[in-house]
């Protein structure tokens, strides 16, 4: 399957003014790959850019993921400037804490609107541009949270699982076009959204290191780039056992406040 270089076109981040967004994209610049960067603080993405010192560069495109017609024009930006598009990376999303007692309609549409539909509104033109190439290739950025359910997780989970059955289903018809998907699948990462959990995160990674882990899985030949994997394929096997045990599993490696 094809694998994105740096001389095959731009690359598209979205959600990248901070966490795994921004380190990825730095990662990406100081191989060479000319990085868009987006996400709808412009200050944040200038601060970013500004700090590029590697072989490609970081360019600032700032937009809201929920607008379908921005993320359609920055797609056809990318194209007028750089003549390719040849890797997306659609990585934005927010963590809104849900509790059973205390819901609320506007935490699963507001989530809903971001995870999952500002993922629809890059990939749809994304994979257009590719179709004309012949070639191209998309990492969506979902989480281990969509593999089942975690506490205050209601709407999170639900838009990550979504975004993992999109990403399955579309493999199918999108290898024949020489069109790469990945389904990219953290743990617990140091950043805003988990730092508002109160309660224990195993095995709780740098953010750095989760860009150094995308970075390699992007040229690798796996759909799947999971990481940590002691954390990963134990939640993995986790969700594959009775509802009696699960509950009761998860329950107990969560319970507590972190300090």
């Amino acid at each position: 399957m094809y694998s994105a270089k740096p001389r095959d076109g731009a690359v598209w981040i979205t959600g990248a003014s901070t966490g795994i967004g921004a380190a990825t994209a730095e990662a990406l610049e100081k191989q060479g790959y000319t990085v868009y960067i987006s996400a709808r603080s412009k200050d944040k993405l200038n601060a970013l850019a500004s700090k590029a010192t590697g072989a490609g560069k970081l360019v600032v495109l700032p937009l809201d993921v929920t607008d379908r017609n921005a993320c359609k024009n920055a797609v056809e930006t990318i194209l007028k400037v750089e003549g390719a598009l040849a890797l997306v990376i659609l990585n934005a999303g927010i963590f809104i804490p849900v509790r059973g007692f205390d819901l609320k309609y506007e935490s699963f549409d507001k989530t809903m609107a971001i995870n999952f539909g500002g993922v629809v509104n890059g990939l749809l033109p994304a994979i257009e541009a590719m179709k004309e190439a012949g070639r191209g290739q998309v990492a969506i950025v979902s989480s281990v949270a969509g593999l089942g359910g975690l506490k205050q997780s209601a709407s999170y989970g639900a838009s990550k699982a979504a975004l993992i059955n999109m990403a399955e289903s579309l493999k199918f018809d999108l290898d024949p076009m020489n069109i790469r998907i990945q389904i990219i699948m953290p743990g617990f990462v140091e950043t805003p959204a988990t730092d508002q959990n109160d309660f224990p995160m195993p095995f709780l990674m740098s953010v750095q290191d989760a860009a150094d882990r995308i970075v390699h899985g992007l040229r690798a030949d796996k759909f799947e780039i999971t990481f940590p994997r002691r954390f990963t394929w134990m939640l993995k096997f986790v969700n594959i056992l009775p509802y009696g045990i699960y509950f009761s599993l998860v329950d107990w490696i969560t319970k507590g406040r972190k300090s």
